[in-house]
């Protein structure tokens, strides 16, 4: 076992979602079941736990996702969930909800943010592009089903919101971070972008799921 492979290992067991950023792919990490490989790096494919397995002949590391199955989990009313923005328009967001507060889901459920249940206040002059845009990972709330087919969720509270963004045009895995409450910058290109931004509480999301976030002192 390599020195370097020894150091990954803290890495294992760690949660991952669809999307997440886990290494560079070069010779020395490659890319395994659950995951792919785009520009230069590996993602995870599906949600699930990190794994890694030191290939005999070459040395390299590979790197894989084996998916949860949590079946008995469900998104519930009250509960905070984490979903990823899928569309935008002036009525209303749609996601995917993958996690009821730290737990991965087995599989998403389709939520729907209604542009009244984005913010507490102004509720009329809201524009959702304003505050979400497709990608974008998020802390809602669950409402009170009122459709078979999907989740009604909200935002309207300070915690909630975007928690993860990335800039239009900003280089691919470089996280926005807040400057206040309906503003997100990127590092990079220091481009300015418009978000509902979530004051984000540590119990309300799994720092192993997104390691990121760890942002909100930055806010004013």
């Amino acid at each position: 076992m390599t020195p370097d492979f020894r150091e990954k290992l803290k890495d294992i067991g760690k949660i991952c979602i669809p999307g997440m950023r886990l290494s560079e792919s070069n010779k020395d990490f490659v890319s395994g079941p659950g995951t792919y490989e785009l520009k230069g790096y590996i993602y995870a494919s599906l949600a699930g736990v990190l794994k890694m397995e030191e290939d005999e002949d070459s040395k390299a590391t590979i790197i894989s996702v084996d998916g949860l199955r949590t079946p008995s989990i469900l998104p519930k009313t009250g509960d905070i969930v984490t979903a990823k923005v899928m569309t935008v328009n002036p009525r209303q967001v749609t996601c995917n909800i993958l996690c009821v507060g730290p737990s991965v889901l087995a599989r998403p459920y389709k939520g729907i943010l209604k542009k009244e249940d984005i913010k507490p206040t102004d509720r009329d002059r809201i524009d959702p592009y304003k505050c979400f845009r497709p990608g974008d990972i998020i802390l809602a709330r669950v409402l009170p089903m009122t459709e078979i087919h999907w989740y009604h969720i909200s935002t309207a509270e300070n915690e909630l919101g975007v928690v993860i963004a990335t800039a239009e045009g900003s280089p691919q895995g470089v996280t926005m971070v807040p400057i206040n409450w309906s503003e997100m910058q990127c590092p990079k290109s220091l481009v300015k972008e418009p978000r509902k931004v979530a004051r984000v509480i540590p119990e309300n999301i799994n720092q192993d799921i997104f390691p990121a976030v760890d942002n909100k002192d930055k806010k004013k």
